[in-house]
């Protein structure tokens, strides 16, 4: 159980937050837009409507009974300052345009069918300005850049929310992963301090024993793989005194290393888990950049997860090494319990622990050493519950020395 997992309903309330913001948003302007566009359908009818009379008033100039008030009409065509509009006669010949390109420049007639083809790909509609019997008008209209960008807008808006969004979530994790850091740095420290005492009493009981017990072979053996723990714990006080720090890497055979690391684990596993480590003599050196204490680490707390894995303390721990180009890959695999897809990236967190005991910092640690400190990448290569799992490390090259 992760002892990070906490309800956090107030992510959902902030989410819930800020759906209802943009909601609003879109809303408003989509109102804003429609009203828009039903101003300049408005317009264009009566911009066509003053274009139709004007000319039944250039017909029916002379003769009694016209009571078009041309000014008016004239009035209504030059306030039409926004929505693009071309008048075609009945065959589709342009006469005149309003709100096409510069209006201090004069558009020759290509331009003017290049923006009709434009206009009729986005949006356009016709209405008919006619005076029968004697000729048959059309204007073609469109929405005018004003109506574009307003829909636009709530899209431009969501963009740049997201984007501030994304520079406040990148910051915070920022900051919040270097407060984690100084919290691990403290506490490796504090704990390789606490060691130092108890260690170096342990160490002074054994001698004191090997003294006493000269002459009793079994006494010594046992006193010998003590001492091998005692060393193993002094390993760990100086692993935790190099959290923090820039570690020193030098050039080391991998399957020497996992040779040791396998010598060490085995006399201290189950009787029944069975290793499948590759003979360093047979294999040609692969060599990659280590520190080797906290390599040890890594390749520690992997074997011991793969023994916990193991049901009734049964099953099979198999190492492969492989060269990748300029990279060496090693592959630890189990016939353990396997591990959810789900869990695959969720293992490496701080505080993540299947067991009841423990607080779920090894494959965390592990994940820090082999990324921050050896450039390297350690992953879940693939698992199925029931079935085992294997992971997979991956480090560059030693470089090949002159």
């Amino acid at each position: 159980m992760n002892i990070y997992q906490k309800k956090t309903y107030w992510k959902w309330y902030l989410a819930a937050a800020a759906v209802f913001i943009v909601s609003i948003t879109l809303w408003y302007t989509k109102s804003l837009a429609d009203r828009l566009s039903a101003r300049e359908d408005q317009q264009a009818q009566q911009f066509a409507e003053a274009l139709r009379n004007l000319a039944k008033t250039s017909m029916d100039e002379g003769q009694q009974g016209c009571e078009c008030d041309v000014e008016l009409h004239r009035l209504v065509i030059t306030q039409n300052t926004t929505v693009p509009a071309v008048l075609l006669d009945e065959g589709w010949n342009i006469i005149e345009y309003r709100n096409i390109g510069d209006p201090s420049s004069v558009l020759d007639t290509s331009l003017i069918r290049k923006e009709l083809g434009r206009m009729a790909a986005v949006w356009s509609d016709t209405i008919e300005v006619s005076v029968p019997p004697f000729f048959r008008n059309y204007l073609v209209y469109s929405r005018s850049n004003l109506l574009t960008w307003l829909r636009w807008y709530p899209y431009i808006q969501l963009l740049l929310i997201g984007a501030f969004i994304s520079v406040g979530y990148i910051g915070f994790s920022a900051s919040r992963k270097a407060q984690e850091n100084r919290v691990w740095l403290g506490m490796a420290k504090e704990t390789a301090h606490q060691l130092g005492t108890p260690i170096t009493a342990i160490m002074g009981w054994i001698e004191a024993i090997r003294a006493t017990n000269e002459t009793d072979a079994t006494t010594l053996e046992m006193l010998d793989e003590l001492n091998k723990d005692v060393i193993r714990l002094e390993l760990v006080s100086d692993r935790f005194s190099k959290i923090g720090s820039q570690p020193e890497l030098t050039p080391e055979n991998l399957y020497l290393a996992l040779e040791r690391n396998r010598e060490y684990m085995q006399r201290r596993s189950p009787r029944k888990v069975t290793y499948h480590f590759p003979n360093p003599a047979q294999e040609p050196a692969i060599h990659v950049l280590t520190n080797a204490h906290l390599f040890d680490w890594v390749i520690e707390n992997l074997i011991r997860n793969s023994i916990d894995a193991m049901e009734s303390g049964v099953g099979e721990i198999r190492a492969d090494v492989m060269q990748d180009g300029k990279y060496a890959i090693i592959e630890i695999t189990d016939s353990g319990k396997g591990i959810p897809i789900g869990k695959h990236k969720t293992i490496f967190k701080p505080g993540y622990s299947t067991k009841t005991r423990g607080w779920g910092l090894g494959l965390s640690l592990s994940k820090r050493i082999v990324e921050q400190y050896h450039n390297g990448k350690i992953a879940v290569k693939r698992s199925e519950p029931g079935k085992g799992a294997t992971f997979s490390i991956r480090l560059p090259l030693a470089p090949e020395k002159v």
